[in-house]
């Protein structure tokens, strides 16, 4: 059977091992020409094709619940429920998400693309259809990096807690989680994985209870039996301590192994663990070959982006300061890190996927000497506000927070967009906010930053390339830039949205509006020489690629309004809504943040 043929997942269920593997084969072909094609996540897909086909013939899906942690893995799910025909749109404008949607298909019941929240999500489900008796399972996907988040564990305890029936199968792609070897443990991790055996142990247990004093002794020896040869052989032990029942591990690649271990999972009461072992870039040797640029977005970093620049600015940096250590929540590679670890191996740390635990981290670092940078998706940098409040900034440390992927991201959806960064660091007490324009602004704020900023600071960049101008056109220190100089509107363009102020700024001048323009530099606080020059304005025009309420354009009004209230003030921003993929650039035109959409709001307000 060929994959153009499986319209759902009931036509995996009659297929025999050999038309299996051809399909398998099929699906990696297709895998790597639509990422090819369309860029986006290789590795992780390539790596979990068997065990996607081995979840859709054993559970029934759209009823049986099945949800993705991260859902960058889930390009071989999308496939087989019914969306091959869709791959040529895939991360394309109008097209297909790469992550799990909810308005794609009733397969997917969540659009998870941060990791370590599937499990707390299967918790919530789980117990609304114990509730409703429907006779679903719930079946949570997870890989093992995302097993280094908080939220997981978080969640592991409350159902180990519950006794729901949820299947968690831990897709280890990765860590090391080494295999048991020898017919002794392999056979011990078939009986453990046979239910028939668990439930006559769990009776001779309850006999050994009832016994006399002698049923005590041989009660204690049966325990102590079992964890000696749990803790010698299998990784057991952290989940039953937390009420998760564990089976494995088991071959990943092998599909009617993993099918026979969801069969036996369905058996036990309460949740289990199914853990097999991947291998990322499956089948395809250059993902095998190398893991950095085809494990994660095939899209990498590309020369002459901001990330680029920071690269250089932080080594050059480091190597005159060696109180300058980087952090990371398990993104060396996409933030430009590697470069830094290579250099520097001993002041590089990878947290893992723990946003929370990275700020509070980069406190203590601070706190006892060290400069810490910490480095992150500026989308995930919101899910530890509160740490960045209460852990850095309510004790003054100096972190520098350095967010890439600022602003509208593009290919990679709603979830990725960075635009709530600036709504909620300018309203941190004591953090300083810088906004490169230029690919020397990066290396300048760096050293700013550090040298500046006694308290928390940020510096946010977008995705884009960065245009590259003379050091003649770069500021310093906290002040902004004037660019041009008119009277009759300024134009204060945030960042990368400065190319959009000055574009605006030459097609009014054909239409005899004289136009000043400045770059902020630091949006947080705001330069008081800037806003002096833009109260001599009648208009004043702000432009920002973050949600236009209650960032640095709603900044600029508030103080103006108090200090020059006759002078009229537009905040020009991304419009709050979840806003699907598409190519950053045609994204910001849609919504006027281009040099023709502020030249004709100019003209609309003047």
């Amino acid at each position: 059977m060929h994959l153009d043929s499986i319209r759902t997942p009931a036509d995996l269920r009659g297929l025999g091992p050999a038309e299996l593997l051809a399909l398998s084969a099929e699906i990696r072909t297709r895998l790597v020409e639509a990422v090819d094609r369309s860029g986006g996540h290789l590795g992780s897909n390539l790596g979990a094709v068997e065990l996607t086909i081995a979840l859709h013939r054993t559970f029934d899906s759209p009823h049986d619940i099945i949800l993705w942690d991260t859902g960058h893995q889930a390009y071989v799910h999308k496939m087989l429920t019914g969306r091959l025909a869709d791959f040529d749109t895939l991360r394309q404008p109008g097209g297909m998400s790469g992550y799990p949607s909810r308005s794609e298909s009733p397969h997917d019941w969540i659009e998870n693309s941060h990791a370590s929240t599937v499990l707390s999500y299967a918790h919530g489900l789980a117990t609304a259809q114990a509730a409703s008796d429907s006779g679903r399972r719930v079946v949570a996907v997870i890989g093992d990096g995302a097993m280094t988040g908080g939220m997981a564990f978080e969640g592991l305890n409350n159902l180990g807690h519950s006794g729901l029936g949820v299947t968690i199968l831990l897709n280890d792609n990765g860590r090391s989680y080494a295999p048991t070897v020898g017919r002794l443990s392999e056979s011990l991790i078939r009986i453990r994985a046979n239910p028939t055996y668990m439930r006559r142990q769990r009776r001779l247990e309850e006999l050994a209870e009832n016994l006399p004093w002698v049923g005590e002794l041989v009660e204690r020896g049966i325990s102590a039996t079992k964890a000696a040869i749990r803790e010698m052989l299998e990784p057991t032990a952290f989940f039953e301590t937390l009420g998760v029942h564990y089976l494995g591990p088991f071959d990943g690649h092998d599909i009617l192994e993993i099918e026979e271990a969801l069969e036996n999972a369905k058996a036990f009461d309460g949740p289990v663990v199914v853990h097999v072992l991947t291998q990322k870039g499956r089948g395809y040797e250059p993902a095998e070959l190398d893991p950095i640029k085809h494990m994660h977005d095939t899209s990498g970093i590309k020369p002459g982006s901001y990330t680029e620049a920071f690269t250089e600015a932080l080594v050059k940096v480091a190597e005159s300061r060696p109180d300058l250590v980087a952090i990371t929540a398990a993104m060396p590679d996409s933030t430009g890190l590697l470069p830094f670890r290579e250099r520097f191996p001993d002041r590089c740390f990878d947290v893992g996927i723990a946003e929370q635990h990275a700020v509070t981290s980069a406190a203590g670092m601070a706190m006892g000497g060290l400069r810490p940078v910490l480095v992150v998706y500026s989308t995930f940098l919101t899910r530890a506000i509160d740490q960045v409040n209460l852990d850095v900034a309510l004790h003054g440390q100096p972190v520098v927070f350095c967010l890439d992927r600022a602003g509208i991201t593009g290919d990679d959806g709603p979830s990725h967009h960075g635009l709530l960064d600036l709504v909620l660091l300018s309203k941190v007490p004591g953090m300083t906010i810088f906004a490169p324009s230029s690919y020397q602004e990066v290396h300048q704020m760096l050293e700013d930053a550090l040298e500046l900023c006694d308290g928390p600071a940020a510096i946010r960049w977008p995705k884009t390339t960065a245009p590259h101008v003379g050091w003649d056109e770069t500021g310093s220190g906290l002040m902004g830039r004037q660019v041009r100089r008119g009277t009759d509107v300024c134009l204060l363009g945030a960042g990368k949205m400065l190319a959009a102020a000055s574009g605006a700024a030459e097609l009014l001048a054909p239409d005899g509006i004289s136009t000043t323009v400045w770059d902020p530099r630091v949006i947080c606080p705001l330069d008081p020489a800037m806003l002096a020059d833009a109260a001599r304005h009648p208009l004043v025009v702000t432009v920002e690629d973050g949600f236009c309420e209650g960032g640095f354009g709603t900044a600029v009004r508030s103080t103006l309004a108090d200090t020059s209230p006759a002078i009229r003030v537009e905040a020009m921003g991304v419009p709050i809504a979840h806003h699907d993929h598409g190519k950053p650039d045609d994204l910001l035109s849609s919504f006027g943040l281009d040099a023709e959409g502020v030249a004709e709001r100019v003209r609309r307000s003047i």
